[in-house]
Parts: C-alpha cells; structure tokens; sequence
C-alpha cells in the first residue's frame, strides 16, 4: 500500500464528516437565530392584540417567562446566589428598569402602531454608543458613532410632525425610551454576564420586574379586559416569544459568526411589520418605512463593517456579549 493510498483513505471516510458536521452545526445555528428573531417580532404584534394597559402586558410577559426560567433553572440546577451584595443590588436593579423597558416598548405600540414602535426602539445603539465609553470605558469604533448619528433623521421621519398631540409622536418617545433603558440594560449585563449564567440574570430580572409591576394591576380595571384569549396572548408572549426565542437565540450563537447573528436580528422590526400587517392590518406610511429603513441600516452597519475587518474570535466574543441577556 502506497502513502497516497493511505493519505487518502481516511479522507474519503472521515475527511467530510467535519466539513459535513460543520455545515449542519452553522445551518441549525442559522435556523434557531432566525425563528428566535421572529419571534421577538412578533411580540410587539402580541401586545397590540392583546388589548390590555401597556404595564399587564409586560406584567403577563415577566411572570409566564419567569415561570419558564424557572422551571429551567431547577432542571439544570443553575446557581443563584449572587456573589456580593452589590451584585444583589445590581440585579435588583436591572429587574426594574427592564420593567421600564417592556412597559415603554409597549406602551409605544400600543399609542402609535407596531412599526413605530419597533423602529423607534431600534435607536438603541444611538444610546449605546453614549453609554459604554462611561460605564465600561470603551471608546466606541468611528462606525459605530457614524451609525448612531445617521439613526438621528430616521427617527424624525417616523414623527415628522412633532406635536405632543400626536399619536406617532407618543409613539415615538416612549420607543426612544424604551432603546435608552434596552441599551443601559444590555451594557450592564455585559458586565454581568462575565459572572453569572444567562439564566440566573435572566430569572432575576423577570423576577424583580414582576414585583415591581404588581401595584399596576390595583390601577387597571381587568374584570372586562382580562379573559381567556388575553391570558392566551401573554403566556405565548411570555413562553414563546421570550423564554424561547432567547434559548434560541443563544444557542444559535454557538454556530452562528457574531456579526451575522447581529444583523439577522435587525430583522426583528421587519418581522414585526409583517406580522402587523397580517394581523392587525397595519400598513406603515412611507415616511414610515422611509426612516425605518435608515434606522436599519445604521444599526447594521457596525456590523457589516465587522464583518469584513474584525478577527472571528472576537466578533463572537462582542455578539455574545451584546445578546446572550437581551431584555427584549
């Protein structure tokens, strides 16, 4: 037998398998990014149809997603002690403004339409390019700071005719609200997630949001709006749509280049337009979609720009950092 011949012979048996395993490994990441994406559009769309008061909504969403952490945590035995006092405090914390998070994200569509809503709250990297350099004392990349400010006049468009009065107007300051307090939480849980599981962080959160929820209901008159298909909508809100989509989308990160799991993420508004579309009847004006997509395409063009210059290893590092505790 010649040294050809047994060069060749475990690369016909076993010289594909890595290549095949590797391409069904990026294909199933590709997939559960991509539903867990669609998901998340399609929460918005949910708590429209759900017809309840902005804070129940986010209320039913943090405890039937809570409920489903939960149940993971005692199946896997994830730890929950916090390791310092100040950490407890810091959870805490991030429970309560996630709570201000849902509960303006919400609010926005709910005033306005799924499509401002969405795409005023995907300003997010606006804020975050303001909030790292001062509480983890990153300088953002010179694209990342061209993105945020091309961000700007998309977001004018989506309420052009700024009046308070007005019902995209609203809309569009409780989406901002909802991309600045997004953007606190996922710069603080970056720091937590060098500590803690997503799990742990995650059920916290839910947890504390929850509590800090529970006085809304003795202000919201449910005998009428909370029925059956209501509690329906918020178990899929808080099950599918959250506790699913997120154990997806942070599996998928595993197979999946970091950059291209970010922008396929961005979809996340577009899937929302669909589905309000579909389901609701809601047709975005061109102004609209106009800013929407400025929006869209300032938000992926950090991305697009890594992908082309920055090393594997840390564009996996940077996703999974940015979405591994993604409150919404």
């Amino acid at each position: 037998m010649t040294s050809d011949s047994l060069s060749n012979k475990p690369q016909s048996q076993s010289g594909g398998k890595p290549l095949v395993t590797f391409q069904s490994r990026s294909l199933r990441g590709l997939v559960s990014v991509n539903i867990a994406t669609l998901f998340f559009g399609l929460a918005g769309v949910l708590g429209k149809l759900s017809g309840l008061p902005a804070p129940v909504i986010t209320l039913g969403r943090v405890v039937f997603s809570g409920i489903a952490l939960g149940i993971i945590v005692a199946l896997t035995h994830v730890t929950l002690r916090p390791r310092s006092r100040q950490d407890l405090v810091l959870l805490v914390t991030q429970g309560i403004i996630l709570a201000i998070h849902w509960t303006a994200f919400f609010q926005s569509i709910v005033v306005s339409s799924v499509a401002i809503g969405l795409l005023s709250f995907s300003s997010f990297p606006l804020f975050t390019a303001a909030l790292e350099p001062r509480l983890l004392g990153q300088r953002p990349r010179r694209i990342e700071i061209v993105a945020a400010l091309l961000i700007l006049p998309g977001v004018y468009l989506l309420a052009p005719h700024i009046s308070l009065a007005s019902r995209a107007t609203q809309g569009v300051l409780w989406g901002l609200l909802a991309g600045a307090t997004f953007a606190l939480l996922s710069v603080v849980n970056r720091g937590l997630a060098r500590r803690y599981p997503a799990l742990t962080i995650g059920l916290y959160q839910d947890s504390v949001a929850a509590l800090a929820l529970l006085p809304t209901l003795l202000l919201t008159t449910l005998s009428v709006a909370l029925t059956a298909r209501s509690l329906l909508i918020l178990l899929v809100l808080g099950v599918v749509c959250t506790a699913l989509a997120h154990t997806l989308f942070i599996a998928g990160l595993k197979d999946v280049r970091a950059q291209i799991a970010s922008l396929i993420a961005a979809l996340e508004p577009v899937w929302g337009i669909g589905f309000a579309t579909l389901l609701l009847g809601e047709i975005p004006s061109g102004l609209t979609l106009l800013g929407g997509a400025l929006i869209l395409l300032s938000s992926a063009l950090p991305g697009l720009a890594a992908l082309r210059g920055e090393p594997a290893h840390a564009r996996k590092g940077r996703s999974l950092h940015n979405w591994r505790n993604r409150p919404s």
